[in-house]
């Protein structure tokens, strides 16, 4: 019995698309980023103590939290291209830096935090660029595959990074995880050398001519004109302030109190990570008309996970109720890009966007410095519950707000007929059977693009 199975490349990554290198370069990347998170922290600890490495990862935060906003100006500025091949080599010297420092042994913590810094400030200026120039390698009608997919191999980098991390700091030391994570940044950087984006459509006015404050507010009037993304701001701000927070500070020592420890904090990390996993798959594969309804559905799903650890079940209900969390989660974030990516015009997504990281990622070290001593004096549960409700009731409240409900998906566009096609009267006659026909040739024709 002879059969075949047949496995469909999804079309934004087959050989002709330009979005093929910037997801290579991107996938190799997050793994190399998953793989640094862990070995920046054995590193810190065989120089320095539990603080320094406090120090460390702040040091990188502070930085994003600065020069998000700028970083999005300077790409739709500059270009998105351009503005993420300057990140990608920065980060590869910082990296490389760090990585001699630490196989010579000369690695003090100061060196460390001015590295940790100058990788968050590259990092600020990367994520705002990457989301501009999404839509400029991929079809309108591609834009949530493409996220998904983006999404899917943050998933996967998560289980696999921090594995690979540990194997080679078995074999080897940390340091040589840092110089992988170089090397990642350096191929991720000569994948967007030869990129080809399609160039971005000129805004109104004047643009060209406007300073960067005035670029600033142009992108500010683009969030206040569309109150779905201006409250949704507010929802995803009460997100990475409120809920993620709890789960990163206050889950693992709910684990170690009052579960197995270490072994139940796995099980849990590794569901939701299923979770997310499963989530991206989801949205690759189903077309959602009300994109922005659904995020605020999902992100309501999402913040519950305060709330699920601090419900008092054990590991396996705590679990299983994460990686229903992992799913939502995902399918919050997945259709959030997509609709700033298809709803704000394409010169500002950029600067949209730099937003956007402002009030999460940015705000982010506020609730992780702030969680511990909340539960220290109202109590774990109460603060993992409270915290969990409050985003809850934050993505409620952008629920409720009826332009979330009014922006639908536009339907996809017809497909063009080809350029040699003919109008149907000046069409050959198809040769009556038995006389041969000329034998035509068809030629593809790749469009000349380039970025603005």
């Amino acid at each position: 019995m002879g059969g075949r199975v047949q496995v469909h490349m999804p079309s934004t990554i087959r050989a002709r698309e330009p979005f093929r290198l910037l997801f290579a370069g991107q996938s190799l990347s997050v793994v190399g980023d998953r793989m640094m998170a862990v070995a920046i922290a054995f590193a810190v600890l065989e120089i320095g103590d539990a603080t320094d490495l406090g120090i460390v990862l702040a040091a990188s935060g502070i930085p994003f939290a600065l020069f998000a906003i700028a970083g999005g100006v300077l790409s739709d500025r500059v270009g998105r291209r351009r503005t993420m091949i300057a990140s990608d080599v920065i980060r590869a010297l910082c990296q490389a830096t760090v990585a001699a420092l630490l196989l010579t042994g000369t690695a003090e913590v100061w060196m460390l935090v001015v590295a940790s810094a100058v990788y968050g400030a590259g990092s600020a200026i990367f994520m705002p660029a990457l989301m501009g120039l999404i839509p400029q390698t991929v079809p309108p009608d591609r834009l949530q595959e493409a996220n998904a997919l983006l999404g899917f191999t943050r998933s996967v980098a998560n289980v696999a990074g921090p594995a690979i991390a540990g194997v080679v700091i078995a074999l080897g030391e940390p340091g040589d995880v840092i110089a992988v994570d170089a090397l990642t940044f350096a191929v991720s950087a000569a994948c967007l050398i030869a990129l080809r984006p399609k160039p971005v459509p000129a805004g109104a006015g004047h643009e060209d001519d406007e300073d960067f404050l005035a670029r600033l507010r142009t992108g500010w009037r683009e969030v206040r004109a569309r109150p779905w993304l201006k409250v949704g701001l507010g929802a995803m701000a009460s997100y990475h302030v409120f809920v993620l927070p709890a789960v990163f500070v206050l889950g693992p020592a709910l684990a170690e109190r009052e579960l197995d420890g270490a072994s139940s904090w796995a099980t849990i990390v590794a569901c939701w990570g299923i979770g997310t996993a499963v989530g991206n798959l989801v949205a690759f594969r189903v077309s959602i008309r009300r994109p922005v309804m659904v995020a605020a559905l999902a992100l309501v799903g999402a913040s519950a996970q305060g709330v699920i650890l601090g419900s008092g079940l054990g590991t396996a209900g705590i679990a299983a109720l994460e990686l229903v969390a992992g799913v939502a989660s995902s399918l919050f974030f997945t259709l959030w890009d997509t609709s700033i990516q298809e709803q704000v015009p394409p010169h500002a997504i950029s600067r949209v966007s730099s937003y956007d990281f402002s009030v999460s990622l940015g705000l982010m070290p506020l609730g992780m410095a702030v969680a511990g001593p909340i539960a220290a004096t109202a109590g774990l549960h109460a603060t993992l519950v409270g915290l969990g409700v409050l985003g809850m009731l934050a993505a409620l409240a952008w629920l409720a707000v009826p332009d979330v409900r009014r922006v639908r998906r536009a339907a996809p566009a017809p497909p063009e007929p080809p350029a040699d096609a003919m109008p149907v009267a000046d069409q050959p006659v198809p040769p009556e059977p038995g006389i041969v026909g000329a034998n035509g040739a068809r030629f593809e024709r790749s469009a000349s693009v380039d970025e603005r």
